[in-house]
């Protein structure tokens, strides 16, 4: 076998994003694009060369494609050994565990996450440290420079590797282990939660559940441990072969995108249990018999039962919050005396915080809720997390929440979401926004009063490292808040994301359709963004 070195230039857009490198498939596809940044990975990490690495994706178009070259190059650059998920596939979760329990040098993860797939769909690729969580600003700004000065990249001229075929095998000097994606995983979950609990719920016949893999990576997974494991009936899952479309569909679990698991959960012969995730298994949306969680409240209810659950019986250290996650956690760590802590959006930030045991839970607003098991966030931890939970206290989801509203108050929420907009329209809202700061605090509208705005930003307690431009807060008497932020996990155009949040404590005036509830503040971010008037939109994309 020989190893070549290939002349390149560098592309001026590889800089990752909070997720990694995400961009349309035909980008990835283009002479050297996806060489020039996995090049930059190996130069930038110096720990892979002798070292070892987890590699797979979620399944979408051009997985199989991309983990071929990557393998070539990782044995052409000295990586000692790579393990890597049957087929490819390998859910974020399960990367995770994998670097965690094989005590990897990191792992490369090819996913875009939420975001569609297909042949003119998107792709994405990202690095996880050895800790298992995705890289933190100071090792993706290192890769970005890199591709911004690459000349070359060297590659391992050999045939392709059989995907399919568990086993190990040489691909030149490098050792590549082919394994059972699923198993590590599950053998993780059953640590966690009582197995046989849930079986008995399960096992009742009076319990019926459906989960959504979105033809995406979790299938599998939910298979196995809800099948399989745990007994439930088969159908359960529903949507489980991973196609490399997502079978067309946007494999984001919201109740615009996951409307088919949403209709199970409505109507007289509805089920008691449904769920869904993503594209790559690290988001989790939760229902209840005509009832949905919001994903704030599901990182609320999780801190406040924890100790309910067999890994946390112990108590929490602590808990954190992406910033435009509703307050509704805080006000659990408050009454239960433990600390919360308000990151930037994206899971790198929890890293920090998780690895030096300041907190235990964490989760995003963005369908995302985690643990210290991995240090990514994981969808299925959340469904069998909800599914121990019911199985102790054998009461419905929605008395479930409604028994928390009544103990902790009830935080109205909702996200709007302006899609694929021109990206000088978008930064223009912010600019707006920017320059109405100072002036914003002891502003009347209605019976809102502004209390505080601001541009948030975060220095990291445990490191040191500090970073700005994360976000407009503003906040309001009473705990109201609006949020505007720029996205940073779309292929195309910019999205504007606009955050509501009103609180209330008065029992009988917690169970208000959410539209009547959150109107007031809709048309206040409509009068101070004028998102209208700069973006042409006359309203948002979706809303969750």
């Amino acid at each position: 076998m020989h190893i070549s070195t290939c002349s390149t230039r560098p592309f001026k857009d590889q800089r990752p994003g909070t997720s990694g490198l995400r961009k349309k498939v035909a980008t990835f596809q283009r002479d050297n694009y996806l060489e020039n940044f996995v090049q930059a990975i190996l130069d930038s990490q110096p720990g892979l060369s002798g070292g070892s690495l987890v590699l797979g994706g979620d399944g979408r178009y051009f997985n199989r494609g991309a983990i071929q070259i990557i393998l070539a190059m990782a044995a052409a650059n000295g990586v000692a050994r790579v393990i890597l998920g049957r087929g490819g596939l390998l859910s974020t979760p399960a990367a995770s565990c994998l670097i965690r329990k094989n005590q990897t040098n990191g792992g490369i993860i090819l996913s875009a996450s939420h975001n569609p797939g297909g042949p003119g769909q998107d792709f994405g690729i990202k690095f996880n440290t050895p800790n298992g969580g995705p890289a933190p600003e100071a090792v993706t700004e290192a890769i970005y420079r890199r591709t911004r000065e690459i000349t070359q990249f060297r590659i391992l001229d050999a045939e392709s590797v059989d995907l399919d075929s568990m086993g190990s095998c040489q691909l030149g000097e490098m050792l590549v282990d082919i394994i059972d994606p699923v198993s590590d995983y599950a053998e993780l979950m059953s640590g966690i939660f009582d197995f046989d609990a849930i079986r008995e719920l399960f096992a009742s016949g009076e319990f019926r559940m459906r989960f959504d893999a979105m033809h995406a990576i979790t299938g599998p997974y939910a298979r196995q441990i809800l099948e399989e494991m745990l007994g439930a009936e088969a159908g359960t899952v529903i949507n489980g072969v991973p196609r490399e479309d997502f079978g067309g569909g946007h494999p984001d679990p919201n109740l615009v995108h996951a409307h088919e698991i949403v209709e199970l959960t409505r109507g007289v012969d509805a089920i008691d249990f449904a769920a869904a995730s993503d594209g790559d298994g690290d988001r989790n949306m939760i229902l209840g018999r005509n009832f949905f969680v919001t994903p704030s409240d599901s990182l609320a209810i999780m801190a406040a039962t924890a100790t309910m659950i067999k890994a946390y019986s112990n108590g929490l250290t602590g808990v954190a919050r992406s910033m435009p996650t509703s307050q509704a956690v805080d006000r659990v760590a408050r009454v239960l005396g433990f600390d919360c802590y308000e990151t930037p959006t994206g899971w790198k930030y929890f890293g920090n915080l998780l690895d030096s045991n300041r907190i235990t839970l964490c989760g995003e607003e963005s369908f995302g809720s985690g643990s210290n098991h991995i240090r990514e966030k994981d969808g299925l931890w959340a469904v069998l997390f909800w599914l121990n939970l019911l199985a102790i206290r054998r009461v419905s989801v929605a008395d479930i929440v409604r028994q928390h509203w009544r103990d902790y108050g009830r935080n109205y929420y909702t996200r709007h979401d302006y899609e694929g907009l021109d990206a000088r329209d978008a930064a223009g809202v912010v600019q707006h926004l920017q320059q109405q700061l100072d002036r914003l605090p002891g502003t009347r509208y209605g019976h809102f009063t502004v209390e505080f705005a601001d541009e948030f930003a975060y220095t990291d307690p445990v490191d040191g490292t500090h970073s700005s431009h994360q976000g407009i807060r503003i906040g309001f008497s009473k705990g109201s808040r609006i949020v505007f932020r720029l996205s940073g996990t779309g292929t195309e155009g910019a999205t504007l994301r606009v955050y509501l949040e009103t609180y209330e404590d008065n029992p009988d005036k917690q169970d208000l359709p959410i539209a009547e509830v959150m109107a007031p503040l809709v048309a206040i971010a409509e009068q101070i963004g004028e998102i209208a008037k700069r973006t042409g939109r006359d309203g948002p994309s979706v809303i969750t």
